[in-house]
């Protein structure tokens, strides 16, 4: 077991510990320069490095915001909601990816459902006066704060079940413990039978928070200035698309690196519960303080780019999920589609075959997805134009992780297919970007 956990760590241990070292020192400390930056700064970094330059190390003491009652109330109350829709919600059964100790996790598709009821509800709370999503605005920072060391326990408790109680076969330590915490022990826990951890944090949590996040923005907006800019309408609106996008493809994401190959430790738990809220709605959250009127014209320019690339996107990923439905046999652009067929061995010795698309989008690029994914977050940054670069910082952050991701999915692949992975990348010689890279 510790064997196999071994194989699951692309990077060297090198890059690993720095990697671990810098999510545990530097990110949390980013979440709340980020916060601080975009409400109370102007939105500017030159703003804060003179605040540093004058104040000194007292200077982030200060600005750092103490975790409150009403920031855990906030956080409980809406993870208790998620996760009664993710327990009760009806749903289609779903079967996962084959696991490489031979497991099928089975799950249930209801984050279209859940999804529309957390939106409407929300919506409805401030419509009728119960709740008004300002709140969360106004007490932004302490909410960050909150999840910051409550993820950090929540990781704790990952480690500590991981040991003691595993869910599956899927589980086992490296023998490290900084690696055990940093990656994860486990690749599917389970709270119960039913209740799946990482589709909580990764999904019902993180990703729900986004389109919730995206929404307050914009009611925080209208409610202080009377209006919602074109801007924010831009952003808002393309944020929620991708986000729709999402959980209506949500089971096709349960077959991906995130959920079928990362294991459920500090990397990708507290990446989804504390940096996914914060930075990956950071170009909302600028905007509420920095309304621009784009005009029509630039306005449905930049709205319609963005649709595009989100469509792209998805149909990325339709079109390998429909090749996969089909084993192989349907239809590719119109004709049938270019494949190889590959075998490979769990470790359990055990033989199996996949299907590998090599036409379609999936012939221009080895990871073609990730390139209208970029667009799509640059042109839901870009109606903050460019007073200040802060706004742009996802669009760098996403791009790395995307590159970083496509790499170690190719490293992966290529130790699990061999020769078939070979032929693969042959037929396919790029790995993002068709023609250069």
């Amino acid at each position: 077991m510790a064997e196999s956990k071994k194989n699951d760590i692309v990077h060297s241990p090198l890059v690993t510990y720095a990697s671990m070292i810098s999510l545990l020192t530097l990110c949390p400390p980013f979440v709340i320069l980020l916060w601080y930056t975009m409400t109370v700064a102007d939105g500017s970094v030159l703003n804060v490095f003179y605040y540093f330059r004058n104040n000194g190390y007292q200077a982030f003491v200060d600005l750092w915001p103490k975790p409150t009652l009403l920031a855990c109330e906030i956080i409980a109350v809406y993870g208790v909601f998620e996760a009664v829709l993710q327990l009760l919600l009806p749903g289609k059964t779903v079967y996962g990816p084959i696991s490489p100790t031979g497991n099928r996790p089975v799950y249930k598709a209801n984050g279209v459902a859940a999804y529309l009821v957390t939106l409407v509800t929300y919506v409805a709370l401030w419509w009728f006066g119960i709740f008004n999503p300002t709140i969360v605005y106004d007490h932004l920072g302490e909410i960050y704060s909150t999840l910051i060391f409550g993820s950090l326990i929540f990781c704790i408790f990952l480690y500590i079940k991981g040991h003691l109680a595993p869910s599956s076969s899927d589980s086992g330590s490296s023998g490290n413990i900084i690696i055990d915490f940093y990656w994860g022990m486990e690749l599917y826990p389970r709270i119960g039978k039913y209740f799946d951890i990482k589709v909580f944090t990764n999904c019902r949590f993180g990703m729900m928070s986004w389109a919730v996040l995206a929404l307050t923005y914009c009611i925080k907006q209208y409610e202080e200035n009377g209006k919602v800019a074109d801007s924010m309408l831009v952003n808002t609106t393309l944020m929620l698309v991708y986000v729709t996008k999402f959980f209506w493809w949500e089971a096709g994401y349960w077959n991906t690196m995130d959920i079928a190959h990362d294991r459920a430790g500090f990397y990708i738990c507290w990446g989804c519960l504390v940096w996914v809220p914060s930075v990956y709605t950071s170009p909302g959250m600028y905007l509420v303080n920095h309304p621009v009127n784009l005009g029509t014209q630039l306005a449905l320019f930049i709205l319609v780019s963005g649709i595009l690339c989100i469509y792209i996107n998805y149909d990325c990923d339709r079109q390998r999920q429909e090749f996969r439905r089909t084993n192989g046999k349907g239809l590719v652009w119109g004709r049938a589609p270019s494949k190889i067929e590959a075998s490979y061995t769990t470790t359990s010795g055990e033989t199996k075959k996949s299907l590998l698309l090599t036409s379609g989008w999936w012939g221009l690029a080895r990871h073609f997805h990730y390139v209208p994914e970029i667009l799509a977050a640059f042109f839901w940054t870009v109606p903050a134009l460019f007073s200040h670069f802060l706004p742009y910082f996802y669009v760098v952050f996403l791009t790395i992780l995307l590159f970083d991701r496509a790499k170690r999915d190719d490293d992966r692949c290529r130790s699990k297919y061999g020769k078939y992975w070979k032929l693969y990348c042959d037929r396919v010689p790029y790995r993002i970007i068709p023609g250069i890279y």
